[in-house]
């Protein structure tokens, strides 16, 4: 799930009707402080968090923190179980995690991942610089998967 800060008044329905055992949180520790759970009031309520800190604006996710994003979601995925990623408002840095995860899922471009999350959430925003990760993500993940199956198509 791609979203804007969960506040905590949103824990009870994501917890409980979104099945929600992962949390992704793209905000820097100052961002997220009084108004959404700390990851102890996570922890109490069933979730684990993960945070990858990334400058509001001006900052881009690094590929480290992509493949470390996707990885937790993938795990909770295994399990039946909903991620929900976050930044402040859901339109750059956890719109880029998310492109990022739907790249590793589907073997998907940056560019059909941008456009199905688009189609969803049309006021997400990638940047250039985000563009950018998300084709040096695909080129070291799905574009590799596809050059060793033989599939050219999208290379």
């Amino acid at each position: 799930m791609l979203g804007a800060l969960p506040l905590r008044s949103m824990t009870r329905k994501l917890v409980q009707d979104e099945n929600v055992r992962g949390v992704i949180t793209m905000n820097e520790e100052y961002e997220t402080r009084f108004l959404c759970n700390s990851s102890q009031e996570w922890k109490r309520v069933g979730v684990e968090q993960l945070r990858l800190s990334t400058v509001d604006m001006t900052g881009i996710p690094t590929l480290a923190n992509l493949q470390k994003g996707v990885q937790f979601a993938l795990k909770y995925q295994s399990l039946g179980q909903c991620v929900y990623v976050h930044c402040k408002a859901g339109r750059s840095r956890s719109a880029t995690m998310v492109a990022a995860y739907l790249i590793q899922v589907h073997n998907w471009t940056p560019e059909e991942a941008i456009t199905v999350i688009a189609k969803i959430r049309s006021h997400i925003y990638i940047r250039p610089g985000h563009l950018k990760v998300l084709k040096e993500f695909y080129k070291i993940n799905a574009g590799a998967a596809k050059d060793e199956t033989g599939d050219t198509s999208k290379t």
